[in-house]
């Protein structure tokens, strides 16, 4: 079945970095557009990123534009978020999407 596992979430002082990994299975990953969203307590869900197939293209969010990247190897069925220059407001659950399905999250909290 599809299957979407992200990684690397955690505990990070503002300015500081972290790289999400999302690991997918049960479906032909080269043939889909992949993002990044997140959700912080009380808020909606929102897009953060999206990368095209074969990452020749990429959007971010107002908000992360600059700080955050998108990325993805297709020989491991895994896409990335790098995020530099974290702040507090960045602290949220973030999820991996793919194929209409989507990862358990991972919870980033930036904070000193």
């Amino acid at each position: 079945q599809v299957q979407l596992v992200e990684s690397g979430g955690g505990l990070v002082q503002p300015g500081g970095s972290l790289r999400l990994s999302c690991v997918a299975s049960g479906f032909t990953f080269t043939s889909y557009y992949m993002s990044w969203y997140r959700q912080a307590p009380g808020k909606e869900r929102e897009m953060v990123a999206t990368i095209s197939v074969t990452g020749g293209v990429t959007s971010y969010a107002d908000s992360v534009k600059g700080r955050f990247t998108i990325s993805r190897n297709n020989a491991k069925n895994t896409v990335y978020l790098q995020m530099n220059s974290l702040k507090p407001e960045d602290t949220a659950v973030y999820f991996c999407n793919g194929r209409g399905a989507w990862g358990q999250g991972t919870l980033v909290t930036v904070s000193s």
